[in-house]
């Protein structure tokens, strides 16, 4: 017993250590953003004097009124397009076993070891040639394409698990393909769509280089690249230069929150799978 107490002290100990090890780097980001504007940063220190206007000086300098726009279109196309194929692709890889369904997954299980510096160039040069730089809809197509090698492994896993007989029952009622897909197995995957969801909005709001390169127009940009204006070649601004940081990522915390519960649940699914 006393070495039972023992153990779950040391496991929440470590989990409070690495949580701590966590959240320092956000507090200091934070207590930084309420420093005063152009002051000295040093560690992680309380503000002499609380600068709540520092958000919304950085708002006005970054222009995030159009950046914050340009991240809601492109990520409200990037993500449902990227879900909705990766999940079709999935089902026919993993259920109706297609054609060729072992090189197709092979084929997409490489994809992730494509980075999108060795693309971005290359994707640039072909884009521009059938008018889609400077286009909502040339980010949005490469992004989905960039996004999907994940989100087909992740999906074709996830229904790779779900028992056989589910699936036969259905068709033995005389359920079609479409309607096992979205009547029959969708209810039982919401865990895994949300935590794809949060996930490819995640990683469409964050993308950086991708838009840079792709939006010449600089208030067609995302909000990460709207940090780059706080930092100049002399001096950078600390506060306001967090206090933009703090509102870049300020949506991701919000959509994780919302499915916070969902998306643990599909991690930890995920996880014992494996």
């Amino acid at each position: 017993m006393r070495h039972g107490t023992l153990g779950t002290a040391l496991s929440y100990g470590l989990l409070s250590l690495m949580a701590l090890l966590v959240l320092l780097p956000f507090v200091g980001i934070v207590l930084a953003a309420l420093h005063p504007s152009g002051s000295q940063v040093a560690g992680v220190g309380l503000p002499e004097q609380w600068s709540w206007e520092n958000f919304r000086l950085a708002w006005e300098a970054g222009g995030f009124d159009d950046l914050m726009r340009s991240s809601l279109i492109i990520s409200g196309a990037v993500v449902p397009l990227t879900v909705l194929f990766a999940t079709m692709a999935g089902f026919a890889l993993s259920i109706l076993r297609v054609w060729g369904g072992r090189y197709l997954s092979l084929g997409f299980v490489l994809g992730l070891t494509v980075p999108v510096e060795l693309l971005v160039i290359a994707l640039y040069y072909n884009l521009r040639e059938v008018g889609l730089t400077d286009a909502y809809l040339g980010v949005v197509l490469a992004e989905v394409a960039l996004f999907l090698p994940f989100g087909v492994y992740w999906m074709q896993s996830h229904f790779s698990g779900v028992p056989r007989e589910l699936v036969e029952a259905a068709r033995m009622d005389g359920a079609r393909n479409r309607t096992v897909l979205w009547r029959v197995l969708m209810p039982i995957s919401w865990p895994a769509v949300t935590t794809l969801t949060v996930l490819v909005f995640m990683w469409s709001w964050n993308q950086f280089l991708l838009v840079l390169v792709m939006m010449q127009d600089p208030s067609m940009r995302t909000a990460p690249t709207g940090l780059g204006l706080f930092v100049g070649q002399y001096g950078t601004d600390i506060p306001l230069l967090a206090a933009a940081s703090l509102i870049v990522i300020a949506p991701i915390v919000v959509v994780y929150l919302v499915f916070q519960r969902s998306f643990v649940n599909g991690i930890t699914r995920g996880a014992v799978k494996g």
